[in-house]
């Protein structure tokens, strides 16, 4: 099998310094539609240097810019077909505040090893830290078709009640046609989201949007719509990918507040509202 749980499980975490600045973090922030209106004060937090305010999400960037799905797979017991693997799923749980420049230790190890019979699933934690203490933690899941079925734990299940009722907001983001291209510029060189040939060739009609692109959309959607547009009230961002998005569309956004949360589900507004993220939570103070 070319997963091997164990040896995966028992490997030494990997540790290394990741450093950013405020023009990786405004770049990370136009990559994911910030900016319009671009003299709106709103927007200027985003992409000002001198009221820079860090958007969570910039947390799957920061540093290398590498997504946990690729570093993942370089990890001991991990041997495995790229096209294969699905990125599943994505968490960060925050610490503290992401300051616009900074230099950190990050320590990535296979945090889970799930078999759910027709695939495998790991779970890559990144857990980062400062000189001050614990920034974030990051969860990839990342889902690889084929590999499972060896008996394995088949861990928790990702899949949330659907929300109760109506949303309370619901919010349309455009999705521009050169969004991917900016996007990738922040660390993501998958040519899935550039090269149109790639993309067929991995089966789809054209280049799609990088999942975690939604992800950053969707974050800044909630904290602007619910959260007065402060970033320092998130403290954790969980998602499950069930649907791509292709530059062009419009992605919709429904909220469900409540105590201390915000449940929210997105859809392609142009394919009669595909799914797009599901089981997502804000949890904020």
């Amino acid at each position: 099998m070319p997963i091997d749980a164990a040896k995966a499980l028992a490997a030494e975490p990997r540790t290394g310094e990741i450093s950013w600045n405020s023009k990786d973090v405004q770049l990370y922030h136009l990559g994911i539609g910030a900016g319009l209106p671009a003299t709106d004060p709103d927007e200027l937090r985003y992409t000002l240097e001198s009221r820079l305010h860090v958007l969570p999400s910039f947390a799957t960037v920061a540093g290398s810019g590498s997504p946990g799905v690729i570093s993942g797979l370089s990890m001991p017991g991990i041997e495995v077909d790229l096209a294969r693997v699905l990125h599943g799923g994505q968490s960060i749980v925050l610490h503290r505040p992401i300051p616009a420049t900074g230099t950190a230790t990050a320590t990535n190890r296979i945090a889970a090893v799930y078999d759910k019979g027709k695939a495998a699933v790991l779970v890559l934690r990144t857990e980062v830290a400062d000189t001050d203490g614990p920034l974030w933690t990051n969860d990839s899941q990342i889902f690889i078709k084929g590999e499972g079925g060896w008996g394995g734990d088949r861990g928790p299940s990702a899949r949330l009640e659907p929300p109760v009722g109506d949303p309370d907001r619901t919010v349309e983001r455009s999705v521009r046609e050169d969004q991917a291209l900016l996007y990738r510029l922040s660390g993501d060189w998958n040519p899935l989201h550039a090269d149109p040939e790639f993309a067929k060739v991995a089966g789809f009609e054209r280049p799609i949007l990088h999942g975690l692109c939604t992800y950053g959309m969707t974050l800044k959607a909630v904290v602007d719509t619910l959260l007065g547009g402060d970033v320092t009230r998130v403290r954790s961002y969980v998602t499950r990918f069930a649907g791509v998005v292709y530059p062009g569309e419009t992605l919709r956004i429904r909220m469900w507040p409540g105590e201390g949360s915000v449940r929210v589900a997105v859809s392609a507004v142009e394919r009669d509202d595909a799914p797009v993220l599901a089981d997502t939570v804000v949890e904020h103070t």
